[in-house]
């Protein structure tokens, strides 16, 4: 037994093509495309469980694909996709399956999620077929597109008719003429053409999700960009308190991080669907009828534009990010300059303050002298005095003159000795 990685036997399935069953004219395809949250995706694998006529499930407990048949001539196949699941009904039979039918659309309709595409298409043998059917669909003229598409360059193509609009019962209709596309190397060219046709319009309104938020998204950015506007005019203007534009920044930042936080994951599956979208039309190899809007127009003047407003919304939302961030970088240095200054002046006043001192010091220091000299003559006075009294010769006054140079600069002396002593050589001085 292979000690096997948990994830093998799924990452394998992932790489096998899901395939619709094979398709032959005259039929019908019937498919829904839901958006499920984590409860419904939950309910609706319950629901895929308890169908008994599932073909075997994938081998991993969680399956994405399951197909199967609910009556004669009446299949079925379900996938599930990142955000979506699609469950489509393949009706071959004639009338004799329209009860089956009726409760396989109760069914189909039951299932958990929000429909985000419902389509029929009415496939028939050839264009004769399908112009005959084509009063009976109700196709708007003004809307209609037509054109052939096929499995690849230079073989059969099949024909569509599509208004794309959808109806009262809130299905949208192709109608495809199978023109004579037969199977192919054990697979189905007419299949996979349909197949590819019907997932070019499940992602192209997976895709077009984006759009109704890049709207939204764009008011709010316009809002966004008026407040960065006045918070830049208000970073040259002195009065403004940096605590102000602090909070203003620190606003705006907060305003596009929620904006981010609930556009920026349409905004990737938008342009991940769309390059989808672009694949699937390359694929379907469309050939344009003369006089007629062709499926690679429709999806040009309609699609592309919606593509291109959310790529811009999410590119200008960035912008904006950027802009907020040099803002929030000019008034650091604003704060930065400030705070300097503050600093300079600061260190200023206390350079006063310490030539102040320094000179009250000085001058402090000469008193000391002073005092200290007169306090030392006055005892020698008291010891001239007595020794004038017993040698009448020595005259008191006239020696204390003498010495009284001599003791200031003793006093001095010592005085500068003794602080040398006590702040050292260098502050000594």
């Amino acid at each position: 037994m292979l000690n096997e990685h948990e994830l093998r036997r799924m990452v394998v399935s992932e790489m096998h093509l899901r395939r619709w069953p094979l398709v032959r004219a005259p039929a019908s395809i019937v498919q829904f495309v839901r958006l499920l949250d984590p409860a419904d995706r939950e309910e609706e694998l319950v629901a895929m469980r308890a169908l008994p006529s599932a073909g075997p499930m994938e081998p991993c407990s969680r399956p994405r694909h399951l197909s199967g048949t609910l009556a004669p001539g009446l299949a079925f196949t379900w996938e599930r996709h990142s955000e979506a699941s699609t469950t489509t009904l393949f009706v071959t039979g004639g009338a004799a399956i329209r009860p089956a039918l009726t409760d396989a659309l109760a069914w189909a309709g039951s299932l958990p999620g929000k429909v985000i595409r419902a389509s029929r298409v009415q496939l028939v043998e050839d264009e004769a077929a399908a112009l005959a059917l084509l009063p009976e669909l109700g196709f708007a003229a003004d809307d209609l597109v037509t054109c052939y598409i096929g499995d690849a360059p230079g073989e059969r193509q099949a024909r569509i008719w599509s208004d794309f609009r959808l109806r009262e019962d809130g299905f949208g209709v192709i109608l495809a003429a199978a023109c004579g596309m037969a199977p192919i190397g054990g697979g189905g060219a007419l299949s996979r053409t349909v197949q590819r046709l019907q997932e070019l319009g499940n992602y192209r309104n997976l895709a077009l999700l984006g759009l109704p938020v890049a709207r939204e998204g764009w008011r709010a950015l316009d809002r966004i960009e008026a407040m960065l506007g006045e918070t830049n005019r208000a970073v040259a203007r002195p009065e403004v308190t940096d605590d102000d534009l602090l909070e203003d920044v620190t606003r705006l930042s907060m305003e596009l991080v929620a904006q981010a936080s609930a556009s920026d994951f349409r905004m990737s599956a938008t342009a991940a669907y769309a390059t989808i979208v672009e694949e699937r039309l390359a694929e379907l190899n469309i050939a344009a009828i003369p006089g007629q809007v062709s499926l690679a127009d429709f999806t040009q003047r309609r699609f592309l534009p919606a593509v291109r407003t959310c790529a811009a919304h999410r590119r200008r939302a960035e912008q904006l990010s950027q802009r907020t961030s040099q803002a929030l970088a000019l008034l650091r240095v604003r704060i930065e300059t400030r705070i300097e200054n503050q600093n300079g002046l600061l260190l200023a006043s206390m350079e006063r303050s310490a030539s102040r001192q320094l000179r009250l010091q000085q001058l402090v220091e000469g008193l000391s002298v002073v005092a200290v000299s007169y306090y030392a003559l006055g005892l020698i006075a008291k010891v001239l005095e007595g020794v004038e009294e017993l040698a009448p010769r020595i005259h008191a006054h006239v020696a204390m003159a003498a010495l009284a140079p001599l003791v200031l600069a003793g006093v001095w002396l010592a005085i500068h000795r003794m602080k040398r002593r006590i702040l050292g050589p260098e502050e000594g001085k």
